[in-house]
């Protein structure tokens, strides 16, 4: 063998972990930016299960390092760690397996060469076994594991219904735009902590002068069932008539605009909101709550009610409702809100009580279809991308 020939061959074998790291890059990076269906036969679906628990598993032991900093307070304390340690150790094991098992197939081979990195990455920050001592409970955080946990959640529960029930059959889980909404849910995730802070700040000084003790009292007192119904009530009442202002106040519809400019309807579509919007709804609706004074119980309830009629009315769900459907807000009822057909048009704004909107005057008629036949505001003037999304208010309008 020449010598030429020699270095030729030596610096293919030198450049070779350079060009591999160079190809895993390349294609996670294209496929995060593709959409559309994931086929079996190709093992894109457990390709996409190993990155998706892969990279979510590297999150939860980092949150595990630095628990002052990345969790949720109000979570914090209801943890059972050993539960969190044995889901992070099945998570790790159920990524690394159909990682390596797709690797030693040859099965989209890149891809999952970066899943199984980021297991190993996850494994030797510690894995489940990161030791966590005693740190201090007043620090600023981010909400890395109210993320981490409502991701998996949503995404375990919504995605079966979703394709045991389908109100659009042969819609994708990676639909159009999937990626925007992503960042959506992830930013507004993340900033639980300042948006509590600041909903809490507000709250108090500006209606901390109505609360009665007594009266607070009285209401706390109702029995539990009673208590919630009328939790839930009050606070669709609130956001009844502060989503009707979103859509009656030009000024409030820029805002408004960015949640109503998905096309297409899932879990994660409902995720799409402007950080502003999410700030002064909580205000509306939590102002009157804190003001009667519900029982502890009764919140922590609605909370579970509101998070989950919020994702699940969103969904591209389709079930028999029965006269239900003129009571209770479901997938059918909110999706005619998301429609730019015009007998759609600023209609159906209740959250949990479908029959407002039908004592209001507010309910869709929709004679002629049965379903909308398309989704999105009219005209289509919302850019695309999270950042022009929430820059978009204070852009100047055009006539």
């Amino acid at each position: 063998m020449s010598k030429g020939i020699k270095r030729n061959f030596a610096r293919r074998v030198a450049t070779a972990p350079v060009r591999r790291a160079e190809a895993v890059v390349d294609e996670t990076r294209d496929l995060l930016h593709k959409s559309g269906g994931l086929s079996p036969a190709k093992a894109m679906v457990s390709t996409a299960i190993a990155l998706s628990l892969g990279f979510l598993c590297l999150l939860a032991v980092i949150a595990f390092h630095y628990p002052q900093y990345l969790t949720t307070p109000d979570l914090r304390h209801k943890y059972s760690v050993d539960v969190l340690r044995q889901a992070l150790l099945g998570g790790l094991l159920v990524a690394g397996g159909l990682a390596l098992a797709n690797v030693i197939l040859g099965r989209k081979r890149n891809l999952n060469i970066a899943a199984f990195i980021m297991v190993i990455a996850a494994v030797a920050l510690g894995g489940s076994r990161v030791p966590v001592g005693a740190f201090p409970d007043h620090t600023p955080y981010i909400g890395l594991d109210w993320f981490i946990l409502d991701l998996l959640g949503s995404t375990v529960l919504f995605v079966v219904i979703e394709k045991l029930f389908p109100l659009y059959r042969g819609q994708s889980v990676f639909r159009f735009e999937w990626q925007t909404d992503m960042k959506h849910f992830a930013v507004n995730h993340f900033i639980v902590g300042l948006a509590l802070l600041i909903v809490n700040f507000l709250i108090h000084h500006a209606f901390g002068w109505l609360v009665s003790s007594k009266f607070q009292q009285m209401i706390a007192g109702i029995q539990f069932v009673p208590q919630l119904l009328l939790c839930v009530l009050v606070a669709d009442m609130a956001q009844y008539w502060t989503h009707r202002a979103y859509h009656e106040v030009p000024f409030l519809w820029r805002f408004h605009a960015v949640h109503h400019s998905v096309k297409t309807m899932d879990w994660l579509a409902g995720s799409r909101q402007h950080m502003l919007e999410l700030i002064f709804t909580r205000v509306c609706v939590l102002a009157p709550l804190y003001v009667l004074g519900f029982s502890e119980a009764v919140m922590n309830a609605y909370i579970i009610v509101v998070g989950f009629q919020a994702v699940f009315n969103h969904a591209n769900v389709h079930l028999p409702w029965g006269p239900l459907k003129y009571v209770v807000v479901t997938p059918d009822f909110h999706h005619w809100h998301h429609a730019s057909d015009d007998e759609a048009i600023d209609k159906n704004y209740a959250a949990h009580w479908a029959f407002l909107d039908y004592l209001f005057g507010t309910a869709v008629k929709a004679t002629k279809t049965k379903f909308p036949a398309k989704y999105g505001v009219v005209g289509d003037y919302m850019p695309e991308g999270f950042v022009r999304q929430q820059l978009f208010p204070f852009r100047r309008q055009k006539p």
